[in-house]
């Protein structure tokens, strides 16, 4: 069970990566974020960004034109 859902379904990009980003700069590490998002750019996006930081990527799925990513804090 994720600490957090963030959705940003309905949002164009970049908005769901930015507000993925002030998100997690309000979580602790270790907390998890959900994150639901339509905007088919998150699906490449989002996990680009994660592996240029400190957060892990724990799931990331797609089902019916959505995608749903569970991310783990990392140290900011």
């Amino acid at each position: 069970m994720p600490d957090r859902i963030l959705d940003a379904s309905g949002l164009q990009c970049p908005m769901p990566l930015l507000k993925t980003k002030l998100e997690l700069n309000s979580m602790s590490p270790g907390q998890e974020l959900e994150v639901i998002a339509t905007d088919a750019g998150s699906a490449k996006d989002i996990p680009a960004f994660l592996k240029l930081s400190s957060h892990e990527l724990v799931s990331a799925s797609e089902s019916d034109g959505g995608y749903r990513f569970v991310i783990r804090c990392g140290q900011r």
